[in-house]
């Protein structure tokens, strides 16, 4: 077959690029190698930038986010049993909406299904091949399976991806943290209007949430812990005191779902070559902190698809300048989830005690200086409710 795009993964960065590529009146092909369940059922990030709600919005694609999403107007940052309040309208007149991920992928993929798009679950050898010429063209299950032939290849296929790989001399350019996050979904209200994230001498905590009903919430923790050492009453012991504050009650309730997630930051060095290019994960990554994963996918797809879009109408001049452009603004979220993540967690990896220490009443410092500027409040809110796309 022949399309004018092959976008490799179902994501929500794959999806959403589909959805731009059709208004735009551009053919395209989502090749994605794990099932529509596995896809539906990933947990992933919860809080939408105003950029990216508008965005959807735009689309036409923002019916459930409308009825499910929660907006809010700022977060907590709680530090030394108190617990400070950050008004993002009040200070850039913007806010954040908190919306799964997960409900996302599934709005997005009942549209496609909707419009007829082309969309293929558990499609095994995906393979970009001669991304440097002018006919690039994608095998699938092995050299004897299918070909489609296109003009241009997209890698929304995450880090693990075959894409960024493909690029001729890519450079990863990465960083671990020394802590990790155990996240869980409890059948509970949330307790908080607003997201609340802690410093605690035991460690960072924090309280999101995913709907009305459902409440999610973190804890820091070591690299190397197992989730089995976790039980649901060590949880719950530990986000009572991370998070406890006078007059203030964090109900708890049923846990569905725990996992340990280890921290990094990764930006590849180019996202295009040739007629292939990046988006999301399979271009770079962020620790959760801020809230930055899906909102940076979501804006690399806005680019590169006005940059399509123009494309096949005869102008290049935005694709040649995508890469470019979407990591100088990538750069600047890494800097403040880099910020955010050094602020707000435990050093333990600190082997000296009175380092140690140092280094936590510096943290303590920040935060109250963040917490006592309004214009570190302010250059917080814009970062937190998103840079422009």
């Amino acid at each position: 077959m022949r399309t004018q795009v092959a976008i490799i993964g179902a994501g929500p960065a794959g999806l959403l690029l589909g959805h731009i590529l059709r208004r735009a009146g551009v053919g395209f092909v989502i090749l994605e190698q794990k099932s529509r369940e596995y896809v539906l059922g990933r947990v992933r990030a919860g809080v939408l930038e105003q950029g990216s709600v508008d965005i959807l919005r735009e689309l036409g694609l923002d019916a459930d986010l409308a009825a499910r999403g929660l907006t809010h107007h700022g977060i907590y940052l709680q530090y030394e049993g108190e617990r400070h309040h950050l008004d993002f309208v009040d200070l850039v007149g913007r806010t954040v909406t908190v919306y799964g991920q997960q409900a996302l992928v599934r709005h997005l993929l009942a549209e496609h299904h909707r419009i007829g798009s082309d969309v293929r679950f558990e499609v095994d050898g995906v393979t970009p091949h001669d991304i440097d010429t002018d006919a690039p063209f994608v095998t699938i299950g092995g050299p004897e399976g299918e070909r489609i032939d296109c003009d241009i290849v997209v890698g929304a296929d995450g880090y693990h991806g075959v894409c960024r790989p493909a690029i001729p001399g890519v450079q990863a350019l990465e960083r671990s943290y020394p802590y990790a996050w155990l996240g869980i979904l409890a059948d509970v209200a949330p307790s908080t209007d607003d997201l609340i994230y802690a410093l605690h001498p035991d460690g960072f905590a924090m309280h999101s949430m995913r709907s009305r009903e459902v409440s999610r919430l973190y804890l820091q923790v070591d690299p190397g812990e197992s989730v089995d050492d976790w039980s649901d009453e060590r949880i719950w012991e530990a986000l009572q005191t991370r998070l406890g504050v006078p007059g203030w009650t964090l109900r708890e309730g049923a846990i569905t779902e725990k996992s340990i997630t280890p921290m990094r930051s990764f930006v590849a060095s180019t996202l295009e070559h040739g007629r292939l290019f990046l988006v999301g994960d399979a271009g770079h990554i962020v620790p959760p902190t801020g809230a930055k994963g899906l909102n940076s996918a979501i804006a690399d797809v806005a680019l590169l698809g006005r940059s399509l879009a123009a494309h096949f109408r005869g102008d290049d001049a935005l694709l040649k300048r995508y890469s470019d452009s979407a990591l100088a603004r990538q750069w600047k979220v890494q800097q403040f989830s880099q910020w955010m993540t050094e602020m707000l967690h435990v050093h333990r990896e600190v082997a000296d005690e009175a380092a140690r220490a140092f280094r936590y009443r510096s943290q303590l410092g920040q935060l109250e200086y963040t917490t006592g500027s309004r214009h570190a409040q302010a250059a917080l809110a814009e970062q937190y409710a998103g840079l422009p796309f």
